[in-house]
Protein backbone atom coordinates (compact mmCIF):
# COMPACT_ATOMS: atom_id res chain seq x y z
CA UNK A 1 0.00 0.00 0.00
CA UNK A 2 1.90 3.65 -1.22
CA UNK A 3 2.37 5.84 1.53
CA UNK A 4 0.21 8.85 1.43
CA UNK A 5 1.91 12.14 1.91
CA UNK A 6 1.39 15.09 3.28
CA UNK A 7 3.26 18.58 3.36
CA UNK A 8 2.56 21.34 6.14
CA UNK A 9 3.18 25.07 5.58
CA UNK A 10 4.36 26.75 9.18
CA UNK A 11 4.95 23.66 10.75
CA UNK A 12 7.53 24.51 13.62
CA UNK A 13 4.71 25.44 16.02
CA UNK A 14 1.61 25.94 17.70
CA UNK A 15 -1.62 24.83 14.81
CA UNK A 16 0.77 23.70 12.26
CA UNK A 17 2.80 21.32 14.61
CA UNK A 18 0.13 19.74 15.96
CA UNK A 19 -1.49 18.98 12.56
CA UNK A 20 1.64 17.55 11.24
CA UNK A 21 2.18 15.56 14.14
CA UNK A 22 -1.98 14.33 13.77
CA UNK A 23 -0.90 13.34 10.13
CA UNK A 24 1.68 11.55 11.30
CA UNK A 25 -0.21 9.57 14.23
CA UNK A 26 -2.72 9.17 10.89
CA UNK A 27 0.22 7.10 8.65
CA UNK A 28 1.21 10.51 6.39
CA UNK A 29 4.82 10.84 5.39
CA UNK A 30 5.82 14.24 6.23
CA UNK A 31 7.24 17.39 4.64
CA UNK A 32 7.57 19.64 7.08
CA UNK A 33 8.24 23.72 5.96
CA UNK A 34 8.79 26.81 7.92
CA UNK A 35 11.31 30.19 8.25
CA UNK A 36 13.32 28.52 10.98
CA UNK A 37 15.41 25.04 10.86
CA UNK A 38 15.06 24.32 14.54
CA UNK A 39 11.71 24.41 15.50
CA UNK A 40 11.01 22.22 11.99
CA UNK A 41 13.69 19.85 13.27
CA UNK A 42 11.69 19.59 17.12
CA UNK A 43 8.79 19.12 15.04
CA UNK A 44 9.97 16.35 13.21
CA UNK A 45 11.90 14.50 16.39
CA UNK A 46 7.86 14.27 17.40
CA UNK A 47 6.82 11.79 14.64
CA UNK A 48 6.90 8.28 14.85
CA UNK A 49 8.43 8.48 11.09
CA UNK A 50 12.09 9.22 11.03
CA UNK A 51 11.55 10.15 7.40
CA UNK A 52 10.16 13.56 7.98
CA UNK A 53 11.39 15.96 4.95
CA UNK A 54 12.15 19.11 6.97
CA UNK A 55 12.63 22.26 4.47
CA UNK A 56 13.43 25.64 5.84
CA UNK A 57 11.91 28.63 3.46
CA UNK A 58 10.23 31.81 3.64
CA UNK A 59 6.45 30.80 1.53
CA UNK A 60 6.67 33.95 0.04
CA UNK A 61 10.15 33.22 -1.91
CA UNK A 62 8.78 31.60 -5.15
CA UNK A 63 11.88 30.07 -5.96
CA UNK A 64 12.53 28.29 -2.58
CA UNK A 65 9.31 27.17 -2.55
CA UNK A 66 8.72 25.32 -6.15
CA UNK A 67 12.88 24.07 -5.30
CA UNK A 68 10.94 22.71 -1.77
CA UNK A 69 7.97 21.19 -3.57
CA UNK A 70 10.56 19.54 -6.24
CA UNK A 71 12.71 18.16 -3.08
CA UNK A 72 9.32 16.73 -1.60
CA UNK A 73 8.33 15.06 -4.91
CA UNK A 74 12.02 13.43 -5.34
CA UNK A 75 12.14 11.99 -1.20
CA UNK A 76 8.34 10.92 -1.56
CA UNK A 77 7.19 9.99 -4.61
CA UNK A 78 3.99 12.37 -4.68
CA UNK A 79 1.99 14.59 -2.64
CA UNK A 80 -1.49 13.66 -0.97
CA UNK A 81 -2.19 17.13 1.16
CA UNK A 82 -0.95 20.40 1.25
CA UNK A 83 -2.00 22.32 4.70
CA UNK A 84 -1.25 26.05 4.19
CA UNK A 85 -1.14 27.28 7.55
CA UNK A 86 1.90 29.90 7.49
CA UNK A 87 0.61 32.86 8.49
CA UNK A 88 1.61 36.16 10.48
CA UNK A 89 -0.20 39.13 12.18
CA UNK A 90 0.82 42.89 12.50
CA UNK A 91 0.62 45.96 14.99
CA UNK A 92 -2.80 46.40 16.23
CA UNK A 93 -3.14 49.67 14.99
CA UNK A 94 -5.80 51.60 12.67
CA UNK A 95 -5.11 51.40 8.88
CA UNK A 96 -3.99 55.20 8.74
CA UNK A 97 -1.17 54.29 11.67
CA UNK A 98 -0.05 50.80 9.83
CA UNK A 99 3.18 50.86 8.28
CA UNK A 100 2.99 50.01 4.56
CA UNK A 101 5.64 47.17 4.43
CA UNK A 102 3.64 45.46 7.44
CA UNK A 103 0.78 45.45 5.36
CA UNK A 104 3.46 43.87 2.45
CA UNK A 105 4.80 41.16 4.61
CA UNK A 106 1.21 40.24 6.18
CA UNK A 107 -0.09 39.88 2.54
CA UNK A 108 3.45 38.04 1.57
CA UNK A 109 3.04 35.17 3.64
CA UNK A 110 -0.51 34.79 4.11
CA UNK A 111 -1.57 35.15 0.64
CA UNK A 112 1.17 35.15 -1.88
CA UNK A 113 2.65 32.21 0.56
CA UNK A 114 -0.88 30.24 0.00
CA UNK A 115 -0.58 30.94 -3.44
CA UNK A 116 2.80 29.84 -4.52
CA UNK A 117 2.37 26.35 -2.43
CA UNK A 118 -1.32 25.75 -3.82
CA UNK A 119 0.15 26.04 -7.29
CA UNK A 120 3.03 23.57 -6.52
CA UNK A 121 1.11 20.98 -5.01
CA UNK A 122 -1.81 21.95 -7.72
CA UNK A 123 0.22 20.60 -11.08
CA UNK A 124 2.32 17.92 -9.00
CA UNK A 125 -1.25 16.56 -7.77
CA UNK A 126 -2.54 17.06 -11.08
CA UNK A 127 -0.47 15.48 -13.00
CA UNK A 128 0.47 12.27 -10.54
CA UNK A 129 -0.89 8.68 -11.05
CA UNK A 130 -2.86 7.84 -9.21
CA UNK A 131 -3.59 11.95 -9.88
CA UNK A 132 -5.64 14.21 -7.37
CA UNK A 133 -5.25 15.30 -3.64
CA UNK A 134 -6.06 17.88 -0.68
CA UNK A 135 -5.34 21.49 -0.03
CA UNK A 136 -6.05 22.59 3.46
CA UNK A 137 -6.06 26.19 4.12
CA UNK A 138 -5.79 28.17 7.32
CA UNK A 139 -8.80 30.12 6.98
CA UNK A 140 -9.22 31.50 10.65
CA UNK A 141 -12.56 32.76 12.51
CA UNK A 142 -10.84 36.27 10.82
CA UNK A 143 -12.07 35.02 7.58
CA UNK A 144 -15.85 35.80 8.30
CA UNK A 145 -15.56 38.43 11.02
CA UNK A 146 -12.66 40.74 12.10
CA UNK A 147 -11.05 41.36 15.47
CA UNK A 148 -10.46 45.55 16.00
CA UNK A 149 -7.30 46.33 14.77
CA UNK A 150 -6.34 43.64 12.11
CA UNK A 151 -7.12 44.84 9.22
CA UNK A 152 -4.01 43.13 7.23
CA UNK A 153 -4.81 39.95 8.56
CA UNK A 154 -8.51 40.13 8.23
CA UNK A 155 -7.86 41.04 4.54
CA UNK A 156 -5.62 37.87 3.90
CA UNK A 157 -7.76 35.57 5.44
CA UNK A 158 -11.24 36.88 3.58
CA UNK A 159 -8.68 36.44 0.33
CA UNK A 160 -8.19 33.11 1.62
CA UNK A 161 -11.58 32.26 1.41
CA UNK A 162 -11.60 33.04 -2.27
CA UNK A 163 -8.77 31.09 -2.43
CA UNK A 164 -10.44 27.87 -1.39
CA UNK A 165 -13.42 28.26 -3.29
CA UNK A 166 -11.38 28.53 -6.53
CA UNK A 167 -9.21 25.76 -6.08
CA UNK A 168 -12.37 23.66 -4.85
CA UNK A 169 -14.03 24.52 -8.15
CA UNK A 170 -10.90 24.39 -10.54
CA UNK A 171 -9.79 21.10 -8.86
CA UNK A 172 -12.96 19.22 -9.70
CA UNK A 173 -11.49 17.88 -12.94
CA UNK A 174 -8.42 16.21 -11.52
CA UNK A 175 -9.50 15.30 -8.04
CA UNK A 176 -8.23 17.80 -6.39
CA UNK A 177 -10.17 18.26 -3.59
CA UNK A 178 -10.27 21.75 -1.26
CA UNK A 179 -10.78 22.33 2.63
CA UNK A 180 -11.07 25.51 4.57
CA UNK A 181 -10.20 25.09 8.83
CA UNK A 182 -11.43 28.55 10.18
CA UNK A 183 -9.58 28.11 14.02
CA UNK A 184 -10.87 30.28 16.77
CA UNK A 185 -8.80 30.57 20.12
CA UNK A 186 -6.16 27.49 19.95
CA UNK A 187 -4.26 27.50 22.99
CA UNK A 188 -0.93 28.29 21.11
CA UNK A 189 1.97 31.06 22.31
CA UNK A 190 0.04 33.62 20.27
CA UNK A 191 -3.03 33.40 22.44
CA UNK A 192 -1.50 33.38 25.64
CA UNK A 193 -2.53 36.90 25.95
CA UNK A 194 -5.99 36.20 25.17
CA UNK A 195 -6.11 34.37 29.12
CA UNK A 196 -5.14 37.95 30.73
CA UNK A 197 -7.74 39.87 28.06
CA UNK A 198 -8.07 41.55 24.60
CA UNK A 199 -9.49 44.15 23.26
CA UNK A 200 -13.38 43.60 21.85
CA UNK A 201 -15.35 45.58 19.33
CA UNK A 202 -17.04 47.61 22.47
CA UNK A 203 -13.77 48.88 23.41
CA UNK A 204 -13.81 47.05 26.36
CA UNK A 205 -10.96 44.85 27.47
CA UNK A 206 -12.00 41.10 28.23
CA UNK A 207 -9.96 37.79 29.09
CA UNK A 208 -11.13 34.78 26.81
CA UNK A 209 -11.21 30.97 26.99
CA UNK A 210 -9.04 29.00 24.77
CA UNK A 211 -8.72 25.30 23.83
CA UNK A 212 -6.46 22.86 23.08
CA UNK A 213 -4.51 23.18 19.72
CA UNK A 214 -3.78 19.35 19.57
CA UNK A 215 -7.87 19.54 18.80
CA UNK A 216 -6.88 21.77 15.29
CA UNK A 217 -4.42 19.04 14.28
CA UNK A 218 -6.82 16.22 14.84
CA UNK A 219 -9.43 18.08 12.65
CA UNK A 220 -6.92 18.36 9.86
CA UNK A 221 -6.10 14.79 9.71
CA UNK A 222 -9.37 14.40 9.63
CA UNK A 223 -10.37 15.68 6.55
CA UNK A 224 -7.07 14.66 4.98
CA UNK A 225 -8.14 10.87 5.32
CA UNK A 226 -11.43 11.65 3.69
CA UNK A 227 -11.27 9.98 0.43
CA UNK A 228 -11.47 12.52 -2.70
CA UNK A 229 -14.70 11.75 -3.57
CA UNK A 230 -15.63 13.47 0.11
CA UNK A 231 -15.02 16.82 1.37
CA UNK A 232 -15.38 19.21 3.67
CA UNK A 233 -15.08 22.75 1.94
CA UNK A 234 -16.06 25.00 5.40
CA UNK A 235 -15.03 23.64 9.15
CA UNK A 236 -14.91 25.75 12.10
CA UNK A 237 -13.27 24.74 15.16
CA UNK A 238 -13.25 27.30 18.52
CA UNK A 239 -13.22 27.40 21.83
CA UNK A 240 -17.24 27.18 22.97
CA UNK A 241 -17.13 30.25 25.41
CA UNK A 242 -15.22 32.46 22.89
CA UNK A 243 -17.43 35.54 21.90
CA UNK A 244 -16.78 35.12 17.99
CA UNK A 245 -20.71 34.36 17.56
CA UNK A 246 -21.54 37.69 18.78
CA UNK A 247 -18.82 39.73 17.95
CA UNK A 248 -19.59 42.68 16.79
Amino acid sequence: MTVKTAVVTGAGSGIGRAAALALDRAGFRLAVMGRRSQPLVETASQASRSDVLVLPLDVADDRAVADAFQAVLAHCGRLDVLFNNAGIGTTPVTIDELPVDEWNRCLATNVTGAFLCSRQAFGIMKSQNPRGGRIINNGSVSAHVPRPLTVPYTTTKHAITGLTRSLGLDGRPFDIACSQIDIGNAETDLTVRFRSGVVQPSGTVMAEPVFGVAHCGDAVAYIASLPLDTNIPFLTIMASQMPYLGRG
